[in-house]
């Protein structure tokens, strides 16, 4: 068995319209690019292509999501909204009251191509078609709520395939865990209060949205099912790993999940701009080898990584090769030109205060609001 690989060039036609990165156009704020747009996930598509990598692996065909799965997280309401918003002669916006989550005309028809899509690799993964599967998705999917889009966000794509195994295989345990630099809101208020499904995110401390700390631990008949590790900005590998070995394993590991599945965004590397830490792209093959070491002893080998964000259209691609030449074995020729020197810094190795700040985490205290451990 190989790696799924699933991409479809529509999903970089989808439209966020005219911004300024993530601010609304209007009054002194000059339009421009929004800062979720298609070539960050195409030059992805490029380098794997490129690098050889592609030849590698397993395609695995999009297509979009029915009413009947899209139900399974979200509710008919929401459903309904989108499709009116996708009516409307220049679009509309997922998130119903906020408005910072524009989509264009038929636009819609691309996010159930990427729910679908990830559904499609879930699939493959979970009746053995391939051993594991990379999904570059978009537009992404982790804010997203039941009955809202949110962060860019339109459809729950890591919910929705969860929920998918679930149904159709049977998978009993699946755990989900999340590396984006923003904290997976959506992910976790789907399953709050489901002990079947553990979620762990790894994220920058509030910096969007509010929430994700750790003292957010599941709902009634789930505590402990829902893990947050937030972290203060200028964190590098050291801290990462430290929280992994700390935190994020051993939760695994006494979890035992049938099924794994890794959001992976890449706006915690040093060169994004809408976060505010130090990962590159070794960093995101180390935390793919130890997921796929959870996978190799309870799971089966069964794991999915689904594209969350990333903004940095030259140096994301480097951190998503990174990870597909992890879970297909094979690496490329296509080196990561920028990894020595950020390697180098010494701010990557683990700092005083956010070993404290984890040790704290681990066993049970809260951060405050200053971000020192209580």
């Amino acid at each position: 068995m190989g790696t799924g690989w699933v991409w479809n060039e529509r999903l970089a036609w989808f439209d966020n319209g005219r911004w300024a990165g993530p601010l609304a156009p209007g009054g002194f704020v000059e339009p421009g690019e929004h800062m979720e747009n298609g070539e960050t996930k195409r030059r992805v598509a490029s380098l794997v292509a490129a690098s050889g990598l592609l030849d590698r692996l397993t395609p695995v065909a999009a297509r979009r999501a029915t009413r009947e799965e899209l139900l399974r997280v979200h509710t008919p309401g929401y459903l309904d909204y989108l499709a009116a918003e996708n009516a409307k002669p220049k679009g509309g916006f997922a998130d119903r009251e906020i408005q910072r989550v524009p989509f264009g005309p038929g636009d819609l028809e691309i996010a159930e191509l990427a729910a679908g899509g990830t559904i499609e690799a879930a699939d493959a993964v979970a009746r053995g078609a391939v051993r594991n599967a990379y999904v570059l998705t978009r537009p992404p999917g982790h804010h997203a709520l039941p009955d809202t889009g949110l962060g860019f966000c339109v459809l729950a794509n890591v919910a929705l395939a969860v929920e998918h195994v679930r149904a159709v295989h049977g998978i009993e345990r699946v755990a989900v865990v999340d590396w984006d630099v923003h904290h997976g809101n959506g992910t976790q208020d789907i399953f709050y209060g489901d002990p079947d499904v553990l979620t762990v995110s790894i994220h920058q401390d509030r910096l969007f949205p509010d929430g994700g700390l750790a003292a957010e631990t599941g709902g009634p008949g789930a505590e402990g099912a829902n893990v947050n590790v937030p972290l203060p900005a200028g964190c590098g590998t050291g801290a990462y790993e430290y929280a992994f070995e700390q935190i994020v394993l051993p939760r695994l590991r006494a979890f035992r999940p049938q099924f794994v599945v890794a959001a992976s965004g890449y706006d915690s590397a040093a060169f994004d701009p809408n976060g505010r830490m130090m990962l590159h792209s070794d960093a995101y093959r180390w935390m793919t080898e130890r997921l796929m070491a959870v996978a190799a002893e309870s799971a089966d080998d069964r794991l999915l990584v689904v594209h969350e964000g990333g903004y940095s259209a030259f140096y994301v691609p480097f951190c998503a090769l990174a990870v597909v030449e992890a879970l297909s074995g094979h690496r490329t020729e296509a080196a990561d030109p920028a990894l020595a020197r950020l390697a180098a810094n010494p701010l990557q190795a683990l700092q005083p205060h956010q070993a404290a700040l984890v040790t704290a985490i681990r066993d049970g205290g809260a951060p405050t609001d200053s971000g020192v451990p209580a």
